[in-house]
């Protein structure tokens, strides 16, 4: 095992190239020489622990973790998933959002170039689902599967509406096919109830 000493070295030169840092701005930041952290860097000495608090200030890290090692690959680890975590999101709202997007657009050049439709607000009734599909698809790859319970049902209770709307539209009330979504809830309800056991609670043979 490493000892404290060549373990500091290591973390600290680590987190400075991390953070695009010279010796020399990581020397100004602390009121020292380049030449004190070329020192520090090659375990030939150690800073003092108002300088180790310091020095974890700077990058934003604990002072414990300057002291341990195995630290910098683990938080390299952790910063490239809180990216990816970030990244989906944004993805996710982009997506959801383009599709709103294409329902405006549909509505504004309906709205110029045929003056008398009145039909064109019947975009935003189907980008509902549309959005909850993109969703659904989103969060089955990306995130909680188990959350699509929810999605399911909303996504279900909006073509319903969806196509209720359409025919009130055209003069028909067609408001018993909300029926088929009870039936369909229940459904939805039970279908959150079966779960496929984890690997790790089925007994050795």
């Amino acid at each position: 095992m490493d000892d404290v000493k060549s373990i500091v070295a290591r973390n600290i030169t680590e987190l400075r190239l991390l953070n695009n840092m010279t010796q020399l701005d990581l020397a100004q930041k602390l009121n020292y020489s380049d030449k004190t952290i070329s020192k520090w860097e090659r375990g030939e000495s150690t800073p003092d622990i108002n300088v180790l608090v310091n020095i974890a200030d700077i990058f934003g890290v604990s002072l414990d973790y300057l002291v341990r090692s195995e630290n910098i690959d683990e938080q390299v680890t952790k910063n490239r998933l809180e990216t990816s975590s970030y990244n989906k999101r944004a993805v996710t709202l982009i997506s959801e959002g383009t599709v709103w997007f294409v329902a405006l657009f549909a509505f504004i050049i309906t709205s110029l170039v045929t003056s008398k439709a009145s039909f064109q607000w019947l975009y935003f009734v189907y980008a509902m689902p549309i959005m909850l599909i993109v969703r659904l698809v989103l969060n089955s790859i990306w995130f909680n599967p188990r959350q699509n319970y929810i999605i399911v049902s909303l996504l279900m209770w909006s073509i319903l509406t969806a196509i209720h709307i359409s025919f009130l539209y055209f003069g028909i009330n067609v408001a018993l096919i909300f029926l088929l979504g009870v039936l369909g809830q229940i459904i939805i309800v039970l279908w959150s109830f079966i779960y496929k056991p984890s690997k790790k609670h089925k007994k050795a043979p």
